[in-house]
């Protein structure tokens, strides 16, 4: 289990934007393994996209508003592991909610589609977010970027994690994941903002690649 930092932990946005090479060195590795991961992994994601067309000929991609640094809204890229009409169902599902908090998630969504199950599972429906990398909207690793709905009932204490570039895996995804709730998520990422360097993000990808072989249960 990965301690928490207290709630009580508010953290210094100055310190956290004077740090001018690692966000350099942070941003040079993300364009280079982004741009890496999409030529390397296309024949996996051409694949994932015949498999999602072939099962209800639906979209390939799920495009949706997310919150970034600082507020910043931007459309984040998934493959679509849901039923076309996933959004219009939420509202009957959110008394079904498993987690605390604003933020939604269910162990036996029924929403999701038999693919979506399998890309899921091992974290391949985040493929696509290795263009919202290379257009500076994420960074490899980061908080989870959260929707404007969650947003709007974040705390002044939760609104910390907007500090920063959100990410597509970040220290609650490489270790507790849905192993916690909404609050230690929060408190995860502020840990990972007051103490992020180089080695921790290369070991939190290291984590990543882990769950990707060998999932941890994400639903």
């Amino acid at each position: 289990m990965v301690s928490l930092e207290s709630k009580t932990v508010l953290l210094d946005k100055v310190k956290i934007d004077a740090r001018p090479v690692y966000h350099t060195v942070k941003r040079c590795f993300d364009l280079v393994a982004a741009t890496c991961g999409l030529v390397l992994l296309s024949p996996v994601m051409l694949w994932i996209a015949f498999l999602i067309k072939r099962e209800d000929h639906g979209p390939v991609f799920y495009k949706q508003v997310r919150v970034g640094k600082n507020g910043k809204t931007f459309k984040m890229y998934k493959f679509r592991s849901m039923f076309v009409n996933a959004d219009q169902m939420l509202d009957k599902l959110k008394d079904q909610n498993d987690v605390d908090g604003p933020m939604f998630k269910m162990k036996k969504d029924p929403r999701i589609t038999k693919v979506g199950h399998f890309i899921r599972e091992h974290s391949l429906d985040e493929l696509p977010q290795f263009i919202n990398v290379i257009k500076g909207d994420m960074s490899l690793v980061g908080p989870r970027p959260p929707l404007p709905s969650e947003v709007a009932e974040y705390s002044d204490y939760d609104k910390q994690r907007l500090y920063v570039i959100p990410g597509c895996t970040g220290l609650w995804q490489a270790t507790e994941r849905n192993e916690v709730g909404f609050n230690e998520m929060v408190q995860l990422d502020i840990k990972y903002i007051l103490q992020a360097n180089c080695l921790l993000d290369l070991w939190i990808i290291w984590k990543t690649v882990e769950i990707v072989i060998k999932p941890n249960g994400s639903y």
